[in-house]
């Protein structure tokens, strides 16, 4: 199913004399305070998040998974859902894809799909947290940092596969996040499982070709809870550090514990040139993978402060790729991606509207009153007629949400796909 421009455009008609008077007034407002409006813009329109394959079904819990009817469920109609998503938004031009789910089998046919659609292929992502069919060695107790060399070599050479599956498609990277850990005192030596992780990545780092990235993630706990092998952004930026340049951190905002400061994480690899990759989500008590912005958006504002600030002052450090990583257990998945990508933009859009210049002479003064109020006098700025403005320059929606149901996109799907299709990769 593809997006009827016609009927897009007779739907955007409706809003058009609202949203223009909506944004000539926030426009004026801003240029008045010298701030670079068309800039902005820009920046918004160019900035683009990749939406993950696994994310375009329903999600689930360890307690059980609530189906969404018409789900994807081949990669050729994931790629077709991030069409619908990114013809709405014009801000999901990338699919990130999890291996062994979507292996293609005709590389030629898949890459014509997304270029339909004006989609690459973001960074491929490998599974060692479980095992798969007919595998001969299992990664109960441990992948990449497994006491069983034979264990460590089947990870190792997954990951190189996923690596020739991405090169084939136009990938240029990979994202690895290791389960590996224990759930007991005294199940494993620290020091021996970190080592045979070092070394397996470094194994893998080596089949990376010259113009790759390897991105390795960390989660404090879960699957396993009393250790993991990758905790945190210290373990990840070792890692990286010993493998070479082409190695970095990759941040999920979920991967951490309650009320860590992960705005001064980011910060601190991005100085020392190491943020490879950011995934987005949204959490209460831990990693919830609720939809980004619902629950801390203020967190995620000055997450972005410290994003925006990096990429103007760190030329050490590399573009970050962007992803969500979400799951969607009660909504329309789709419909959750798009309010996703709404909140990052309006997260990104108020960060731009911060003077760092103004910010940073404040800070020399320690002006702390002043800080505080240049962030949140931007923060409590309105900028979704900005986000509209740059959407509806490049041909999406003024509203993506009621758009998509106005078009009955998700009746659609069933219609084309059934109702006990099931997407695959959760």
């Amino acid at each position: 199913m593809r997006v009827d421009e016609n009927q897009l455009d007779e739907i955007n008609k409706k809003h058009l004399s609202l949203h223009d008077e909506k944004y000539n007034f926030l426009g004026n407002i801003l240029s008045k305070q010298g701030k670079d409006v068309d800039g902005i813009l820009k920046m918004l329109g160019d900035f683009q998040v990749a939406i993950p394959s696994w994310a375009l079904g329903a999600g689930g819990t360890r307690f059980g998974r609530f189906g969404f009817q018409g789900e994807p469920s081949t990669l050729e109609q994931k790629i077709d859902d991030v069409g619908i998503i990114h013809k709405l938004t014009q801000t999901a031009g990338a699919i990130s894809l999890h291996i062994p789910w979507d292996v293609p089998s005709d590389y030629k046919a898949i890459k014509e799909v997304a270029a339909s659609h004006n989609i690459v292929f973001d960074a491929v992502n490998s599974n060692t947290f479980q095992d798969q069919k007919n595998a001969k060695e299992s990664y109960k107790f441990g992948s990449l940092s497994n006491i069983n060399k034979a264990s460590r070599d089947q990870a190792i050479a997954h990951n190189i596969d996923v690596i020739n599956i991405g090169n084939k498609l136009g990938s240029k990277s990979l994202t690895i996040w290791l389960a590996d850990g224990s759930n007991f005192p005294g199940q494993s030596n620290f020091q021996h499982v970190l080592q045979n992780t070092e070394d397996s990545v470094k194994e893998i780092y080596k089949a990376l070709p010259e113009d790759w990235k390897m991105f390795i993630e960390y989660k404090p706990y879960e699957p396993n809870f009393y250790s993991t092998v990758i905790q945190d952004w210290g373990t990840s930026f070792m890692l990286a550090n010993a493998c070479g340049e082409k190695a970095y951190s990759l941040v999920d905002l979920g991967h951490h514990l309650p009320n860590t400061n992960i705005e001064q994480i980011v910060s601190t690899l991005m100085m020392k040139g190491k943020l490879g990759g950011f995934h987005f989500n949204d959490s209460k008590y831990g990693d919830d993978d609720v939809t980004v912005g619902s629950i801390k958006p203020y967190s995620l504002f000055l997450i972005f402060n410290s994003l925006v600030y990096g990429m103007e002052n760190n030329p050490q450090n590399p573009y970050p790729a962007w992803m969500i990583d979400a799951s969607h257990n009660i909504k329309d998945p789709l419909e959750d991606l798009i309010q996703s990508l709404e909140a990052i933009q309006e997260a990104y859009a108020k960060a731009l509207l911060i003077d760092q210049n103004e910010l940073a002479a404040a800070q020399k003064n320690n002006d702390v009153v002043k800080c505080q109020e240049i962030l949140q006098n931007a923060y409590r700025t309105d900028v979704r007629p900005l986000i509209e403005k740059a959407r509806v320059g490049r041909g999406g929606a003024i509203n993506p949400i009621e758009t998509y149901r106005a078009l009955k996109v998700r009746e659609g799907l069933i219609k084309e796909r059934g109702v006990n299709s099931v997407a695959s990769g959760l």
